[in-house]
């Protein structure tokens, strides 16, 4: 049975890792805990070390640190502290080509508010088409590709030009639901891009021979290695080779997204969304990418059964913004509606509406949903069995089991394929 935090409103089943040792309390709350016991100051001493001997390790670096931008809010936050330490940033950016307008003018006025180079790295919108599709239909995550540019591109980038480091904003899967305890001063690596953010899958899951390995042949979207360069993370040996450390700035200072917010604010004039979004309150995160908040979202839902108004309201509870009553009322009208976004997806990738919704409930963790009177069904916050909605008639005779799922999933899509939907 799903139980949720006694402090915020998260749930044990977490597409992060959550550590529910104690039983009482979720892994974002304990650690939201360790930030009033960590001696900050023994922290801080030991990440002005860390930079330092980064920095005598690279004498003749081209830059001090590759800043790993968006656009957003943290982005801004992360550029200002650098440039407050007196380090010279490259800032890198993976562009997923799904700005908000707000997020475009953010991004490009970076390198003027903050006198740095901004490097832009943006493939080509055939592929990145490609990938939203063959996200979706393999892992349903039409935004893989984003999680791959965010842990490759500036960790290329500060390789290739001998940079000592690079600065990431909070390890998310710690400051959610707790995977890490804050003294663990975790790094990105090779491995931890690839079994966490990347799901599994690397780049090459992706390429024609890649997609036969792993039975989706059906895709039929013939992506090459050159088109998927900016996709591939150094080698073992290049990485030994280079002083590069990939750091989060969780771990040595106290964390908080809606100060980083105000200062990007107040300092920089930084442009809040000029939408509301459908599932979640907040305005001012995830401004960068108009599908972060909505289907990307959205199929978090349907797999775990919650969502971005979850995670979003647990944090401001955890920080005194919001009750925990609060909390649940947002959550009980959000996490489970059906975003605006889809329409300009469905446009943007080809995939209609109708087929997008039917195949999303293949996903359907059966840990969170049963089924009841043909309906999915799960329980929520307030201890009741709700319905959302029917499961398809094609679905009844495969879900859950993963083999009969997988082949259902093939087959749906090889009709899609079929039909020409796909530029």
């Amino acid at each position: 049975m799903i139980k949720f935090c006694a402090r915020c409103v998260s749930p044990c089943q977490s597409g992060f890792g959550a550590d529910w040792e104690d039983g009482e309390l979720c892994g974002g709350c304990r650690v939201w805990e360790e930030t009033s016991k960590v001696d900050w100051e023994i922290k801080w001493r030991r990440y002005l070390d860390l930079i330092d001997g980064a920095l005598e390790a690279a004498p003749d670096r081209e830059y001090d640190v590759v800043v790993g931008v968006s656009g957003g809010k943290d982005s801004y936050f992360l550029v200002h502290h650098a440039v407050e330490l007196g380090l010279r940033p490259l800032l890198v950016t993976y562009y997923g080509n799904n700005y908000s307008d707000a997020g475009n003018r953010n991004l490009f006025r970076m390198a003027d508010v903050f006198g740095s180079d901004h490097l832009i790295v943006r493939p080509s919108v055939k592929v990145i088409k490609s990938l939203n599709r063959l996200g979706f239909a393999i892992q349903g995550d039409m935004n893989w590709h984003n999680h791959c540019g965010i842990d490759t591109v500036p960790v290329r980038e500060a390789v290739r030009r001998n940079i000592p480091l690079i600065f990431y904003g909070e390890h998310g899967f710690t400051d959610m639901h707790g995977m890490y305890k804050l003294d663990d001063e975790v790094e990105l690596t090779l491995r931890g891009r690839v079994e966490h953010s990347l799901r599994g899958y690397d780049w090459h899951d992706f390429t024609g021979q890649g997609l036969k390995v792993l039975g989706w042949e059906c895709a039929d979207e013939m992506l090459q290695a050159e088109d998927l360069r900016w996709a591939m993370y150094p080698t073992d040996k290049e990485l030994t080779d280079s002083p590069v450390r990939a750091i989060y700035q969780n771990f040595y200072m106290k964390w908080d997204g809606y100060q980083n917010f105000r200062l990007a604010s107040d300092i920089y004039d930084w442009e809040e969304s000029d939408f509301r979004f459908t599932r979640t309150y907040r305005t001012y995160s995830n401004v960068d990418d108009i599908h972060e908040n909505g289907i990307h979202d959205y199929l978090k839902f349907i797999k775990l059964g919650y969502g971005r108004a979850t995670d979003h309201s647990s944090k401001d509870v955890r920080a005194g913004r919001l009750t925990r009553r609060e909390a649940i009322e947002i959550v009980k009208g959000m996490d489970h509606l059906i975003p605006d976004d889809l329409a300009r997806w469905e446009s943007y990738t080809g995939v209609p509406r109708d087929f997008f919704l039917e195949y999303c409930d293949s996903f359907r963790d059966p840990a969170v949903w049963s089924v009841n009177n043909d309906s999915w069904t799960k329980r929520d916050l307030d201890g009741r069995n709700r319905e959302y909605g029917k499961v398809p008639r094609s679905l009844k005779s495969v879900w859950p089991d993963p083999d009969k799922t997988h082949a259902w999933r093939t087959q749906m899509w090889s009709k899609l394929v079929s039909q020409g939907c796909f530029e």
